[in-house]
């Protein structure tokens, strides 16, 4: 059966060898022969085969002449930059999952997951698949949309602490060197930081966040997690000054002053703080404590 005059077998390698010998007809002279008939039926027809170059199932390989009788072989690769990743991620993930993905924790997943495929500590055969980081940004938004539906929220929005779940729950799916066994939620952990302090550089820059830091000067502190809603976080640091400008270089753009959005880029700033030394941190029973 062919769409439009397009064949398509997904996992060549899987097929009989005997089987994969009859498509050599379909190949070479463009038809088909019917046995025990003295008939031959033309063929018009584009024929696309994928398979594996991992081949975990070891049931079967591409017979050489099939291979021969191919006009071209194209091999994917994992995308090549940060904006291909997201690009990604963004049209792959489950639309209407419920909970809005800022901008820039969409970068921190896709910087995330770049890392990870390039870890010492990681399989390197096995690899790191797009699925990855399509299945971090829906844990991700899974975890807000938890959050939103105990605490009352209007708008599930994703923060900083939503990705905490994210290396728990995908860590099977990242298969490490037997050198690192034991260490798996530790690595995750570490790379998963890296990634924040590379976007919160990438967005945040160079840009002025005394006023943030101002609001630890007295000793203060600020509670966040996945269970702290957003109204609670903002109620805790009160107004901060130019917090509409850190929203705008995060990609939050008009009509996204929700207390959601607004709590989700005061949070990065908090943790990008912390990662840049101006700040610490505790975690204490799934609660994280910002101060100074």
């Amino acid at each position: 059966r062919t769409n439009r005059g397009v064949f398509s077998v997904n996992e060549l390698p899987d097929l009989a060898e005997r089987i994969q010998v009859s498509l050599l007809n379909v190949l070479e002279e463009r038809d088909i022969q019917v046995r025990g008939y003295n008939l031959r039926l033309p063929l018009d027809l584009l024929l696309i085969a994928s398979a594996n170059p991992e081949d975990y199932t070891n049931r079967g390989r591409i017979i050489t002449p099939l291979k021969d009788r191919f006009g071209a072989e194209i091999r994917t690769h994992y995308p090549l930059t940060v904006e291909d990743e997201i690009t990604l991620i963004r049209q792959e993930s489950v639309p209407d999952i419920g909970a809005d993905v800022p901008e820039h924790l969409i970068e921190v997943i896709a910087r995330f997951t770049r890392l990870v495929r390039e870890s010492t500590a990681v399989d390197a055969r096995s690899g790191v698949s797009a699925r990855f980081s399509i299945a971090a940004a829906e844990t991700a938004a899974a975890s807000a949309v938890r959050r939103a539906a105990i605490k009352g929220e209007d708008q599930a929005v994703t923060r900083v602490c939503d990705l905490g779940c994210v290396v728990h729950s995908l860590r099977g799916k990242v298969e490490f060197e037997v050198s690192e066994e034991g260490r798996e939620t530790e690595i995750l952990a570490h790379l998963l930081r890296r990634a924040t302090a590379e976007t919160f550089r990438s967005r945040l820059g160079g840009m002025d966040l005394s006023p943030v830091t101002d609001k630890f000067a007295e000793g203060n502190q600020v509670e966040s997690g996945d269970m702290v809603p957003a109204g609670e976080l903002l109620h805790q640091i009160g107004p901060v000054t130019g917090l509409a400008k850190v929203m705008s270089r995060l990609g939050m753009g008009t009509g996204e002053e929700s207390p959601g959005h607004a709590a989700a880029a005061l949070e990065f700033a908090l943790e990008g703080l912390y990662l840049m030394r101006r700040l610490s941190k505790e975690d204490l029973d799934g609660v994280t404590i910002y101060r100074t």
